[in-house]
């Protein structure tokens, strides 16, 4: 009674359906598939309460990266960020950790200076 047109689509209609559930649990999952899309950048505070791994990096209130990594170098805390590629951000910008919200979420806030460089 179905012909074979009706289990070709339904066969589309699956592979589509499983395709985008991976693209969007590898997206929401903060993992890339056609490589890495960011460039490292370095900060070091004297200290982080409160700061994760995956937290936002912001630029104006505009999200430009995230933070990849947290590790201590010599008594303080090394922050590795991870920047958008084409995001370009001057040598004198200046890293601060900033709270979001009522709730206290908090986030790496960076305000460029004045260098065109």
């Amino acid at each position: 009674m179905y012909g074979r047109k009706t289990e070709l689509a339904v066969g589309l209609f699956l592979i589509v359906g499983i395709a985008s559930l991976f693209y969007l649990s590898m997206s929401l999952g903060g993992v890339s598939i056609f490589g890495n899309p960011y460039y490292k950048l370095y900060a070091v505070f004297d200290s982080i309460t409160g700061l994760n791994e995956a937290t936002t990096v912001e630029i104006a209130g505009v999200s430009v990266g995230k933070v990849l990594k947290i590790s201590l170098h010599e008594e303080q805390a090394k922050v590795t960020l991870g920047i958008l590629k084409g995001v370009e951000i001057p040598e004198d910008t200046v890293a601060s950790i900033r709270t979001k919200g009522v709730i206290g979420d908090k986030f790496v806030k960076l305000t460029p200076g004045g260098a065109e460089k």
